[in-house]
């Protein structure tokens, strides 16, 4: 079984990596971009029988943090 974990800043949380990537884009010659957020996908290979709410324990104690990151679960 495999699980998707999509991590991302809050909304009204700075991002300066985000900020660097929309100003490099535009620097390349990309216009048009207003805003950019980053974020992680942490992809776990579970055995089988693991349940959803492990999952979100494991983000709630490790892979997120909750006070500035929200974050999604996808099972596969």
């Amino acid at each position: 079984m495999k699980a998707r974990v999509y991590v991302m800043l809050k909304t009204g949380v700075l991002d300066p990596q985000g900020e660097a990537v929309r100003h490099a884009l535009g620097s390349l010659g990309f216009e048009g971009v207003n805003g950019v957020r980053q974020g992680k996908v942490i992809e776990l290979d579970l055995a089988d029988g693991t349940t959803e709410d492990t999952v979100r324990d494991m983000c709630e104690k490790l892979l997120a943090n909750t006070v500035i990151e929200s974050y999604r679960i996808e099972v596969l």
